[in-house]
């Protein structure tokens, strides 16, 4: 890595391997993907280097745990967002996006990260959103989905949520979007469609 942080090639090479295991679930994922894919190739930095948003760009890893039996999503009410998120962190310099999922979920929901079956230790959807509040930057987050069953996640990091609650997917759909994740609704009917692919294949 040179001293502006920007990585290796070859951790280039690994991200657009990621990337390409990436089915687009509408326009605007397909958007999202040729722009994360032009920022990658375009030797800009990927990490966050200081906090809280320098480069003002940056990878993040983001966790959905579903409880494959009861099809519920455990989101977080995240303090400095405000919002109801799911868990997830910053891409530490030269950190595999999984590895950073690992880290995450050991840190902020005291379990070890199980992949789910619907995509394994590959993210399912891609997003690239511009936050809110101080230290506005932009996220490319690369969205993963955990299985863990509800009993298992029994504390969290206090320092960061104030709260953690399981939904159903159409509880998900239910809840107004501006108390979400801007993307959290897709990403959900993303993951209905491919659970009901993956039902009809058993």
């Amino acid at each position: 890595m040179d001293s502006s942080g920007v990585p290796h090639q070859s951790l280039r090479g690994q991200l657009m391997h990621v990337l390409g295991g990436i089915e687009p679930w509408d326009d605007l994922e397909r958007s999202h993907l040729a722009e994360t894919v032009e920022w990658i190739t375009g030797g800009a930095p990927l990490y966050r280097t200081q906090k809280p948003a320098t480069p003002a760009k940056h990878l993040v890893s983001y966790f959905v745990v579903l409880d494959e039996t009861c099809e519920e999503l455990l989101l977080v009410a995240h303090r400095k967002a405000g919002l109801w998120l799911p868990s997830g962190g910053h891409v530490e310099p030269m950190e595999d996006p999984w590895n950073t999922v690992r880290r995450e979920c050991r840190e902020e929901l005291r379990i070890e990260a199980v992949p789910a079956s619907i995509a394994g230790d590959r993210p399912l959807f891609l997003t690239v959103t511009r936050t809110r509040g101080q230290g506005q930057h932009t996220d490319v987050s690369l969205w993963y989905v955990l299985r863990a069953e509800a009993g298992q996640v029994t504390s969290f990091d206090e320092a960061e949520f104030d709260a953690i609650k399981w939904l159903s997917l159409d509880q998900v759909l239910a809840t107004p979007e501006d108390t979400l994740d801007p993307h959290m609704h897709r990403f959900t009917r993303k993951l209905m469609s491919l659970l009901a692919l993956q039902g009809s294949a058993r």
